[in-house]
């Protein structure tokens, strides 16, 4: 009864058998089906038809309302057990950059936990290089991350995104006057980027070498500690993904090379030869959100 429940739910949430049927990849016909023989062993009506269109019976808004508490309250159950006995079902293990500010990977988080909701998603953050390492060495299933080398066969390459390169900088600075700022006129703006000690050499090498910043460099490992940098005036922070500015204390500039845009892209990558189950849903649930 758990599995009819939980579309019947979907149904009167989207308001459409077709829609609830998508998303549990089963037939409009079928889950119609579940749902009239979760009426038939409730002995109630739960939906009036209304040729393409239906509304909730009394008793249909009275069931939907207590068996939302109920199914949250199973799933939390679930969650406990697994904890008890130390396992956690099955587990999906995402790279995501870190400092990402677009807001498409929580909302593909969302959708995938509540088509899957047997699936726990684990997220790693990380630079480049390290969450690269941990593809590499099968500790993580999928990485969103930014192209930084040539595509390679022993990966599932998916280019996301396609976008300009952006830097955070206080309200309060000159330079919020501007809409885009020439990389080489911040080279008395320091560069505040997100590391780990062991991999501060690595980014320090790429923003300078190859993208070309002349700036001094200040490392943090936490985002909070480079947004109060930010907001204080001590530095510029490229933005990874789509962050807006935080409640007018920062200005989003567009940074360009030589009169050009700098351009990323933002991809998710998978080993070729050792796809993980689900691997496949969680990207294109991924993909239709950029």
């Amino acid at each position: 009864m758990l599995k009819q429940i939980r579309y019947f739910q979907s149904v009167v949430k989207l308001g459409s058998f077709t829609e609830a049927a998508e998303e549990h990849y089963i037939s409009q016909s079928a889950i119609s089906q579940q749902i009239k023989a979760l009426e038939d062993e409730l002995g109630v009506k739960l939906l009036e038809r209304k040729k393409r269109s239906f509304t909730l019976t009394e008793a249909g808004e009275y069931f939907y309302r207590k068996s939302l508490v109920l199914v949250a309250d199973y799933d939390s159950i679930v969650r406990e057990v697994q904890n008890i006995s130390g396992s956690r079902g099955e587990l999906l293990k995402v790279g995501l950059l870190k400092g990402y500010s677009g807001k498409e990977f929580n909302r593909a988080v969302s959708e995938f936990t509540a088509k899957f909701p047997d699936v726990t998603v684990e997220v790693t953050h990380g630079n480049h290089d390290a969450l690269y390492a941990l593809l590499r060495n099968g500790e993580i299933d999928i990485v969103l991350n930014d192209q930084r080398r040539a595509f390679s066969d022993e990966y599932i390459n998916i280019v996301l995104d396609i976008r300009e390169y952006y830097g955070e900088i206080s309200a309060n600075s000159p330079l919020a006057q501007l809409d885009e700022v020439e990389i080489t006129d911040l080279k008395n703006t320091p560069l505040i980027l997100l590391a780990s000690t062991d991999q501060q050499e690595t980014e320090r090498s790429f923003y300078l070498n190859d993208l070309g910043f002349k700036s001094e460099i200040y490392f943090t490992e936490y985002i909070d500690d480079a947004l109060m940098q930010v907001i204080q005036g001590k530095g510029i922070m490229p933005i990874e993904g789509s962050g807006d500015a935080i409640q007018n204390t920062t200005k989003s500039v567009r940074l360009i090379r030589n009169g050009k845009p700098i351009i990323r892209r933002y991809c998710a990558f998978m080993k070729a030869n050792d796809l993980k189950k689900h691997t496949y849903e969680f990207t294109e649930i991924l993909k239709s959100l950029f």
